[in-house]
């Protein structure tokens, strides 16, 4: 879960804004199409993180990725499916 205590989020989040920002003008520049870009600040990112190349690091990396896009579905994309759902009908109802 992406929960860390709200006193240390300060030290954080201006880096995170300024990726983002810096993530979206690349994209804004190259036609919209942020997928590339949001792919590789990702990875530079865990490969900065990772203390050293050993399956321990690397499960553990893998590990918070794939909870990442858990929780980004659950939490972001599992409501937006829901309104589709009464937007346009049940396709298994």
């Amino acid at each position: 879960m992406p929960y860390i205590p709200p006193e240390d989020r300060p030290a954080l989040d201006p880096a995170i804004e300024a990726l983002a920002a810096a993530v979206r003008a690349r994209a804004a520049e190259h036609g919209g199409s942020f997928e590339g870009y949001l792919n590789y600040a990702v990875t530079r990112l865990v490969l900065e993180v990772l203390p050293e190349r050993r399956y321990a690091s690397i499960a553990r990396a893998t590990g918070v990725l794939e909870n990442v896009k858990q929780e980004f579905y659950r939490r972001y994309a599992t409501p937006y499916e829901d309104e589709q759902i009464e937007r346009s009908g049940d396709v298994y109802g």
